[in-house]
């Protein structure tokens, strides 16, 4: 049987819940017949349409897409953001009914919101993916609050990309899933290693933002190889308002002197060719990551990964099995993970080939089947 299922985010940038969302409906496509409705254009659009997924644009206006976390609190919405938000959802009610899906899948926290809503008046059954944690470390009480009290009324099931993410969704009524999210793309053949007699190269890769600790990189690589020939990329660029903190990166690492050894590669769309030039992954976010997808990512490209001990990618590897995790914001523990693995090629070996293994449980395939069977206990469940 084939799902009608409409898949809402309020942006079309290719943040890493976007890159989500256009890998799990690739793997989707045989038993979901999908469109997508986005809240701007975007990069996210061209990549559906050049992989033949159907997605319309029904523009969002900037006050209400681009609403900041930190300003969800008493009196800290701005009148015409409510009644910009008001107008959406009427819209996209509207919209909903003329497609008439079989489900409403609910891709970023304000589509789940403002998706919820819309679905909930237009009588079509909502799927929540929640893949930010609900917690007063990542979002403001008032927000925190709001978005725990809409998930009891809004949402007929919820998937989470973690158990540490479902966690801060105390609570919940029946209908509640965990799904592994589809964070890798299907890989067949990877690009060739990268050339031999090149400096030892570590890379961190995600947005470039406070709280995913690329300063924190920075400053355990310069502890880890203060001299030497080792090189460091930082891969990501800045989204949401986070220039300012993109250039503070540059200016610490031009006062740490090490702008010879230690490059800014941007966004990269290939993520397999950067992953092929590195001899070791670091995830350093100083916030419980909710899941971790370039932990994962690593891991299929097979690359020795060290991640911090917390939220998701503490659920996707066991230290010394598979990869190497640090406290969040030890940076002396983060520098010694990285010279420990620099010392020892055999080591690297072992977590990489594990790593490749513990991979395959979040294969596109694999999550595929678990969303299809939300989406039939939702759909048995109306009727």
């Amino acid at each position: 049987m084939t799902y009608r299922v409409v898949y809402l985010d309020h942006v079309a940038r290719l943040s890493g819940g976007e890159i989500a969302l256009a890998r799990i409906l690739s793997a989707l496509n045989d038993q979901v017949d999908a469109h997508v409705i986005v809240g701007e254009d975007g990069p996210l659009v061209e990549r559906l349409r050049d992989a033949n997924i159907s997605v319309e644009v029904l523009p969002m206006a900037a006050v209400v897409r681009d609403i900041r976390k930190e300003s969800v609190r008493p009196g800290g919405l701005k009148g015409r953001a409510l009644a910009g938000s008001a107008n959406y959802v009427w819209r996209l009610r509207r919209r909903l009914r003329e497609l008439a899906p079989d489900v409403v899948h609910t891709n970023s926290l304000k589509a789940a919101l403002y998706g919820g809503a819309a679905g909930r008046l237009a009588g079509i059954p909502v799927v929540w993916h929640i893949r930010d944690r609900i917690a007063p470390d990542y979002l403001p009480t008032a927000a925190v609050w709001a978005v725990r009290a809409s998930a009891q009324i809004l949402p007929s099931a919820v998937i989470a990309n973690s158990r540490s993410t479902l966690k801060t969704i105390p609570r919940l009524h029946k209908g509640v899933t965990v799904v592994d999210p589809v964070i890798y793309d299907r890989v067949g053949k990877l690009p060739p290693a990268s050339e031999a007699g090149r400096p030892y190269r570590i890379g961190v890769v995600g947005r470039l933002a406070p709280w995913k600790g690329q300063a924190h990189f920075i400053d355990a690589f310069a502890r880890a190889f203060p001299n030497g020939d080792c090189e460091a990329w930082i891969i990501g660029s800045a989204m949401f308002g986070e220039d300012n903190y993109a250039a503070s990166l540059r200016e610490k690492v031009r006062r740490s002197g090490l702008t010879e050894r230690i490059e800014f590669r941007g966004f990269r769309d290939d993520i397999w060719d950067e992953l092929a030039q590195i001899d070791t992954l670091v995830h350093c976010s100083l916030t419980p990551e909710p899941f971790g997808q370039v932990v994962v990512e690593g891991m299929v490209a097979g690359i020795p990964v060290i991640a911090s001990d917390a939220g998701g990618p503490a659920e996707i590897i066991t230290d010394g099995v598979d990869g190497i995790l640090t406290s969040p914001g030890d940076a002396a523990a983060l520098a010694d993970a990285m010279r420990r693995l620099h010392n020892d090629p055999s080591l690297r070996h072992t977590l990489a080939a594990r790593g490749r293994k513990t991979a395959l449980r979040f294969s596109p395939e694999h999550a595929a089947t678990q969303v299809i069977a939300v989406y039939e206990q939702v759909i048995s469940h109306r009727r």
